[in-house]
């Protein structure tokens, strides 16, 4: 559930204008409509457990939803509330602090770089599952996921291995190809010490042992589903070598990028 103090709900309630029943000036549809894009179904049985009103359903969803999504939700009221002047008498200290509850709720994300998480390809599938990997992590369900995330991390390993030179099949292992892919980081130099050679030839191991959660502990097959608090080790692991390796990709691309432009213009002088 969001921690929410009652100071903090009173000034909330206030500021969306909850002590009749609603909520700023949706209609039920709307309202529905609105937390629909944050992935949210505010219609569902568990937000109407303490009644059916746009306001009580608003505060059984903090009750029980992660402080992270309640964060998205209250930073796009404020937002919409600011843009279409629905926020009637608010003042702004009372809009500045609604807003700061907000962040505080937002930075409350229980895998630090979930951001990392996307596609790289413009390919349907590979869209698709790193959005249901974000989900899964945005409802506070990483145990749910983790076979998805599995398929995430092969198809970005696999497509950032292409341009290295390294030859990809479906009878090659991810932490195989993973291996090939550590070993032309170090041998082309673009690895500036011996410890992150160290950290990504550990991580070779590591999507070894991923294959075994994927087929025994994951939803993959009908298997008793690895703990919270490892699955949601497995997603931070994961996650944090998932946005040094685009980092790191995006530093080669542009080195490799200015090479061309300085060799082009060398190229062009003509003495």
């Amino acid at each position: 559930m969001a921690e929410i103090g009652s100071l903090e709900r009173r000034k909330l309630e206030k500021l969306l204008g909850m002590g009749s029943g609603y909520v700023l000036d949706f209609s039920d549809r709307t309202y529905a409509e609105f937390f629909i894009d944050f992935r949210v179904d505010i219609d569902a049985p568990q937000f109407r457990t303490g009644g059916d009103s746009k306001a009580k359903r608003m505060r059984t969803f903090w009750d029980i939803a992660p402080s992270h999504t309640v964060g998205k939700v209250l930073d796009g009221l404020i937002a919409y509330g600011v843009e279409n002047d629905h926020l009637g008498d608010s003042n702004p200290v009372l809009i500045d602090d609604c807003r700061k509850i907000a962040q505080r709720l937002l930075s409350d994300q229980p895998v630090t770089d979930l951001d990392a998480l996307t596609a790289i390809a413009d390919e349907r599938d590979f869209e698709v599952v790193a959005e249901h990997v974000r989900e899964a992590i945005e409802k506070n369900q990483p145990e749910g996921a983790l076979d998805r995330l599995h398929t995430f991390v092969n198809k970005f390993i696999r497509i950032t291995c292409e341009p290295h030179g390294i030859t990809i099949s479906r009878d090659k292992p991810l932490h195989s190809v993973f291996g090939e892919y550590v070993k032309a980081l170090r041998e082309s130099g673009h690895l500036e010490s011996v410890m992150t050679d160290r950290i990504l030839r550990s991580s070779i191991s590591v999507l070894e042992a991923f294959n075994d959660v994927r087929n025994n502990k994951s939803l993959a097959h009908d298997n008793p589903i690895l703990n919270y608090d490892e699955s949601l080790l497995v997603f931070n692991h994961v996650a944090s070598s998932i946005r040094f390796i685009k980092s790191l990709e995006a530093r080669i691309k542009a080195k490799s990028l200015q090479q061309t432009t300085e060799s082009t213009w060398n190229d062009s002088i003509p003495f």
